[in-house]
């Protein structure tokens, strides 16, 4: 939904009985490039977007959370000192294992889950659900800030990003590296987030769309995918393997050069696993220069290597995706790949802004002659972090 934030303010009250504490918002996120690498110790480059999750935090008189939602009828509560039982007892179910698999998180990071003060959280969100573009993170980016606030817990924004993706791992169930609430909690507007997966250093990388007058358009499939679903994990199985058959910690530690071997070693299968995350890490590298060097008109090529990647040796792209990308590049688009886990989500393509309408509409009516559901369009705009809301913004 899109409830305003003053309409939060005024359900929260409805629901809980007492006004909240304040209104954290975090955005999604889009990856421009550098899919499947982070949770291979690599590179990515995503940036934060101008879509958001908000929450509506309020401290209760007891050592209860109790979460509700704008999008959802249903609402969870549950005592955070037994958190951890009720994730053991597999009780954490459905969209609140995301907010209180933050909470179970924070307590394993240090906070005392027995001695805090308890909770309501109301969540809303402007980011649309399985089009990869990361809702999940947005909602732990969202409440994890909100909960180190007003626990006064100190904890920094990086390591509010460990507690993301602990949530997420151990709580939610899928296998999923640190770069969505990396880019979540660091984003900056007209910026993307240069993430060493390794040592979680991040530097803020200018992007310089509106100055060359670019767009990011979104085209998302609306087929619908779930990164706790096999086909993820099975493809983070294979890096693993391969890694292990080429004497590497990490595919980090494996370069381009190393590929020759690497086929040697392995089965097609594996190898071609192995050789996108080897390439896709230098094409997050390559980008990373190109923008600094020569500006995002140059980025084109990057973008389409990395879809290839991801369609033949990766295999996680759909056709709807493969459609998406091919009709972009010849309506007029830079570049184009699709983003996110794969088998489904959306694309994005980089598109100058006075041919988006043109490239929309030409993914549109392709998408209609290949009998495929209608896609949703719609451009984002690089865009700051993860923050608490001030008086202004809530009044307005």
């Amino acid at each position: 939904m899109n409830t305003s934030a003053s309409a939060m303010i005024t359900q929260f009250a409805e629901t809980n009985g007492y006004s909240p504490e304040g209104v954290w918002s975090a955005p999604g996120r889009v990856n421009l490039i550098g899919e499947h690498t982070d949770y291979n110790e690599g590179f990515v480059l995503p940036f934060a977007i101008d879509r958001r999750t908000r929450a509506a935090v309020g401290l209760r008189n007891d050592g209860v959370i109790r979460v509700t939602s704008t999008f959802d009828n249903t609402s969870a509560e549950f005592e955070l000192a037994a958190l951890d039982a009720a994730r053991t007892a597999g009780e954490i179910v459905g969209w609140s294992a995301y907010p209180l698999g933050v909470a179970w998180a924070l307590g394993e990071h240090g906070a005392d889950l027995a001695s805090v003060t308890g909770v309501d959280i109301l969540i809303d969100s402007t980011v649309p659900v399985g089009a990869g573009l990361s809702s999940s993170a947005a909602i732990e980016s969202s409440v994890a800030l909100a909960l180190n606030d007003l626990w006064n817990l100190g904890f920094s924004r990086e390591k509010l990003a460990q507690v993301g993706q602990l949530a997420e791992n151990d709580v939610v169930g899928a296998p999923t590296g640190i770069m969505d609430q990396s880019a979540s909690l660091l984003g900056a507007t007209d910026s993307a987030v240069f993430l060493d997966c390794r040592s979680l250093e991040a530097n803020v990388v200018p992007l310089g769309l509106a100055a060359a007058e670019l767009s990011i358009l979104v085209i998302d499939t609306r087929v619908s995918h779930s990164h706790a679903t096999g086909g993820y994990a099975e493809r983070r199985a294979a890096c693993e393997t391969g890694a292990a058959a080429m004497g590497a910690s990490s595919l980090r530690d494996v370069s381009v050069s190393d590929l020759d071997r690497a086929h040697e070693l392995l089965d097609d299968v594996t190898y071609r696993r192995v050789r996108h995350v080897v390439t896709e890490n230098q094409r997050v590298l390559d980008t990373v220069r190109v923008l600094r060097e020569e500006g995002p008109l140059a980025l084109g090529a990057l973008l389409d290597e990395s879809h290839v990647s991801m369609r033949d040796d990766f295999e996680i792209s759909i056709p709807e995706l493969d459609l998406a990308v091919e009709t972009a590049r010849g309506a007029g688009a830079i570049g184009a790949r699709m983003t996110g886990g794969g088998f489904g989500g959306a694309a994005i393509a980089l598109v100058p802004h006075a041919l988006v309408s043109e490239v929309a509409t030409a993914v549109r009516t392709a998408f209609a002659e290949a009998g495929f559901g209608e896609p949703v369009t719609f451009t984002v705009t690089p865009s700051r972090g993860a923050e608490r809301m001030s008086t202004a913004e809530l009044d307005g």
